[in-house]
């Protein structure tokens, strides 16, 4: 009798259990992180410096500016983190709808163009001028952000499956990417033959889309093609005797290896 009970239990709590299961495996998530180089392209930007001990207070207008890649200068032959590098660090809370969040950084090098003329605005040593310099550094002028422009972001990401082999071994995905978070720039400059104490700083914010392909062979391991536009605001950047901000926008090309867990 005891026996004839049991049995008549399990069958009717069965039906909860598979359920259970199955709800189980709907709530699975996906991790993933990558690693991999990039390639970027500034806008023109204003840099707005302001020194009050010395009465100053400028503008350089529309300068010129460009990246640091790196990674074509031997990237076998240096440590991996001195190019342009980028990381993801990602986690799929639902993967029916393909949603996950990630934590998206780049290290980009941003490097005002030696040797422009460039028109400073403003007020400089206490008088109002309208003027035309030499930005190189054999004048006095250099400003690097060249241990990293460094964006940071928090990204939402959405996946959509296009094509998938029969066993599942081999599939390619599209990825959309969007996501706000701080910059983290190392500052290192110079204006008039004054330089400045380099180092990192939070100096900011910024903005950035990315659009994505991704291809996944075994489940296990991808590669991913990205796009990516980026907008950023600077500022307090440290210069000699004051500060500085910038704003400039970002086109970025990235070619990343990653796992999928």
């Amino acid at each position: 009798m005891r026996n004839f009970r049991t049995t008549i239990l399990l069958i009717l709590i069965a039906p909860l259990l598979v359920h259970a299961q199955e709800k189980k495996k709907e709530r699975k998530g996906e991790f993933y992180f990558s690693w991999g180089y990039n390639k970027e392209w500034y806008t023109r930007s204003d840099v707005k410096v302001s020194q009050p001990s010395l009465n100053n207070n400028y503008k350089l207008k529309s300068v010129r500016s460009h990246d640091h890649p790196g990674w074509d200068e031997g990237l076998f032959s240096i440590p991996i983190s001195i190019p342009q590098y980028n990381y993801r660090l990602g986690f799929f809370f639902n993967k029916k709808k393909g949603l996950a969040f990630e934590i998206n950084f780049d290290h980009t090098k941003h490097i005002i163009q030696d040797g422009q003329s460039v028109r400073l605005s403003g007020v400089l040593n206490g008088r109002q001028t309208d003027s035309t310099i030499g930005f190189s550094e054999a004048n006095g002028f250099y400003y690097y952000l060249n241990n990293g422009a460094n964006f940071l972001l928090f990204n939402i990401v959405k996946r959509w499956n296009w094509q998938e082999s029969k066993t599942g071994n081999f599939k390619i995905d599209a990825l959309g990417k969007a996501g706000i978070g701080p910059v983290i720039p190392h500052v290192q400059n110079s204006f008039f033959g004054k330089a400045n104490d380099p180092g990192f700083q939070l100096g900011g914010w910024n903005i950035g889309v990315e659009g994505a392909v991704r291809a996944t062979f075994y489940k296990t391991v991808f590669l991913e093609f990205s796009n990516k536009l980026d907008y950023a605001r600077y500022s307090n950047l440290k210069i000699y005797e004051g500060t500085a901000k910038q704003a400039f926008g970002t086109y970025e090309l990235i070619l990343s290896l990653g796992i999928t867990l």
